[in-house]
């Protein structure tokens, strides 16, 4: 097999010990003589899987019966309508700090459905960092403050989560979600989509303390209800079963590799092999985001021209490095690094970043 390091955004890497498993039991899944991908939904066997992915995600996070975990369809794109729907209610408004595109996708949502209010946004500096504590002004009728944990076009990440107080904090964590520890119980809900660092595209994942749970509209329409899909242990309607028997596979990968801690070392070791060229380039390479800030799961920078940009995509792509070129909007070259990206993956490409330097710098 041709050795390909993919650098995608997402959908992204999977752990290559998931993907050798799901290939062994594709057609007969512990010798039931069929796929998990044709065994109904209420078949015990399926409602193990659905259950034990709940057990793991809740063992990562340290996280007791206070919580729920459903799997839901619609991506992050979905919570974006979803979470004001329960929880914005008349006369509350929702928070919002602008990180990033994707928070301004959120606000944009939820001011369809709300009141809605900016505590603070870093887009007149190109979202090149995360807003400090000093700038944020929060709303006295709050009914949750939202976040972006990490920024995926922009390459920052929130390595100091804001201090809001008694507000729920609801955070959007597609794009690092396990890939590192934190406390959990300072959220009142988090989601995130599956397919940068959990699993296949198609699954998303939310995370609900029962207090906010107890919080929900009943005006919503019940499948856009998420009490409805606790209730039905996210089997209300049929879920995308492959993609959460993926999941659960991904989950056991990360505990038996030594769990989020292990992840975030790992992680930490992958992002500084990358950033270290960077940031004796010269100014050949220059990242987007300013230090304090930068991601650990997507470095993002520019070259001196576009035709440097793309003539580095296109040699890479040759040397098997794949999904390098930056997000549409903002151009240059992203490198994602998500928790099933190898140490080897990034030092090849700091290699490579070394010599594309040293020919055409």
């Amino acid at each position: 097999m041709t050795q390909t390091y993919n650098f995608n955004p997402g959908p992204a890497i999977l752990p290559p010990p998931v993907l050798e498993q799901v290939q062994r039991e594709l057609r007969d899944y512990q010798g039931h003589g069929m796929s998990i991908m044709e065994m109904s939904h209420r078949a015990k066997e399926y409602e193990q899987i659905n259950a034990e992915a709940e057990a793991r995600i809740k063992q990562l996070f340290n996280l007791g019966d206070d919580y729920r975990v459903v799997f839901l369809q619609g991506g992050a794109s979905l919570q974006f309508a979803m979470v004001p729907l329960n929880f914005l209610h008349v006369g509350t408004v929702a928070d919002f700090l602008m990180t990033g595109s994707w928070s301004e996708k959120a606000y944009e949502e939820a001011q369809c459905i709300g009141e809605v209010h900016i505590v603070a946004s870093t887009s007149a500096e190109q979202y090149r960092r995360m807003p400090q504590a000093s700038e944020m002004s929060f709303s006295s009728n709050v009914a949750y403050v939202h976040i972006t944990s990490n920024n995926t076009i922009y390459g920052t990440q929130w390595h100091d989560w804001p201090d809001v107080g008694d507000r729920p904090l609801i955070a959007d964590m597609s794009s690092d979600i396990l890939s590192r520890p934190l406390d959990a119980h300072k959220f009142a809900l988090i989601y995130a989509g599956a397919q940068k660092n959990m699993g296949p595209s198609g699954v998303t994942v939310a995370i609900i303390r029962n207090d906010l749970l107890e919080q929900a509209a009943t005006s919503a329409p019940k499948i856009l209800q998420y009490a409805t899909h606790v209730k039905g242990k996210s089997l209300y309607h049929t879920p995308p079963t492959f993609g959460v028997y993926m999941l659960n596979l991904v989950l056991e990968w990360i505990i038996n590799s030594g769990g989020l801690a292990a992840m975030e070392e790992r992680n930490q070791q992958k992002a500084q092999v990358v950033y270290d060229v960077v940031d004796r380039s010269g100014g050949f390479y220059v990242g987007h985001a300013v230090p304090e800030s930068r991601s650990l799961m997507n470095a993002t920078f520019r070259l001196p021209s576009q035709e440097l940009e793309q003539q580095f995509v296109s040699e890479a792509k040759s040397l098997g490095m794949v999904g390098l070129g930056g997000h549409r909007s903002v151009g240059g070259i992203r490198a994602s690094m998500y928790n099933a990206m190898s140490l080897e993956g990034c030092t090849v490409l700091a290699d490579f970043m070394d010599t594309f330097l040293r020919q055409n710098g």
